[in-house]
């Protein structure tokens, strides 16, 4: 044994004997202590079945639909001008089979002035354009997820293109969740029974009741 361990072992020794006492009254103590376990909420836990009408989620970003839906008229004059283009300025112009071979481009196998490449070039600029495709969207923005009176029924209040707002009341049983909220990163998609596309609730939001959220209309349930 070197001479430091053997330093090291007579003064724990030394400290034992000059704290007895103490020593073991802190062994009794570490081994009478106990443990309390926390019980952990969950959604078997929660009464949905609540008084009043309780809001699930919040986002209120009204400058940001506007500005997008201002957006969106400029960028429609274009796509206006684009189908009236479509409709009118492009010609008929058989293409040569001929001069095809593997090498040529796929825009020069087909004959963009033949009326079925016209009609949907112009409809889908006219009818398609990003006008529709952003009120869309803003159609589909949760501003407001409210669960009603009774927790039967929750009201998917969304932006709309003209500032106002839009209600949509519908059975909690019709609602079914995509996407778990703990891993949702920028979108929170909801379908909704019976509707196109799905409800989005931005996850720049808050989740004003989430556990109340996750045991309504958080749950993925095959619609």
């Amino acid at each position: 044994m070197s001479l430091l361990a053997y330093a090291s072992a007579m003064l724990r020794r030394s400290a034992a004997l000059r704290f007895p006492y103490q020593c073991k009254n802190c062994v009794n103590t570490i081994k009478s202590a106990s443990y309390s376990s926390v019980t952990t909420r969950t959604v078997h836990d929660v009464n949905t079945n609540v008084l009043k009408d309780v809001i699930l989620f919040k986002y209120e970003n009204p400058k940001f639909y506007t500005y997008m839906n201002i957006f969106a008229v400029v960028q429609y004059m274009f796509w206006t001008y684009l189908g009236i283009f479509a409709f009118s300025s492009l010609k008929d112009a058989p293409v040569d089979r001929s001069k095809i071979d593997e090498s040529t481009p796929w825009f020069r196998k087909i004959n963009l002035g033949e009326n079925k490449y016209r009609n949907t070039l112009g409809i889908l600029a006219v009818v398609v354009g990003s006008l529709a495709m952003i009120w869309m969207y803003t159609l589909r923005s949760v501003r407001f997820l409210i669960l009603n009176k009774g927790g039967r029924n929750v009201t998917f209040v969304t932006y709309t293109p003209f500032g106002k707002n839009r209600l949509m009341t519908v059975p909690v049983e019709n609602v079914c969740c995509k996407e778990s909220r703990n891993i949702a990163r920028v979108q929170l998609p909801l379908k909704v029974k019976n509707t196109m596309m799905h409800f989005m609730l931005d996850m720049r939001g808050e989740f004003k009741n989430p556990i109340l959220f996750d045991c309504t209309a958080g749950l993925s349930r095959k619609l």
